[in-house]
């Protein structure tokens, strides 16, 4: 079981990106999908989930209404939308796979964890 998260990059103030994970070695689409993101310093925090079969999404106070989470379960792969980007996302995200449950913002009950992209924006 592999999920390969790509996307990152340095983008300015204002700006966006689209973060994708795909995963193999498996078929995810019972399970919910969700993105982490870690800043230096800083602990692991959750930014959103998609359940199984994106009925159910959750979203951090912190990026709603400026981040889109989506799943393409015919390509195995979950999307990051990050649009108005702050400084403040500035964190390497980890994409992640739950084998139980709607979707959780809780990393510990992830199975699962991609290696991680790294997002720069600068002000």
């Amino acid at each position: 079981v592999q999920l390969q998260a790509s996307g990152g990059g340095l983008v300015q103030a204002g700006g966006s990106l689209r973060l994708s994970c795909a995963a193999s070695g498996h078929t995810f689409s019972g399970y919910a999908m969700g993105w982490f993101r870690q800043a230096p310093g800083k602990e692991r925090e959750f930014v959103a989930v998609i359940s199984g079969m994106g009925g159910s999404l959750n979203y951090a106070d912190s990026v709603k209404g400026r981040f889109t989470i989506s799943r393409d379960n015919a390509k195995n792969t979950v999307y990051l939308q990050m649009n108005s980007l702050k400084p403040e996302d500035t964190a390497i995200y980890y994409c992640a796979v739950a084998r139980y449950g709607l979707g959780s913002r809780s990393w510990r009950d992830y199975d699962y964890w991609g290696q991680g992209t790294l997002v720069t924006v600068s002000s």
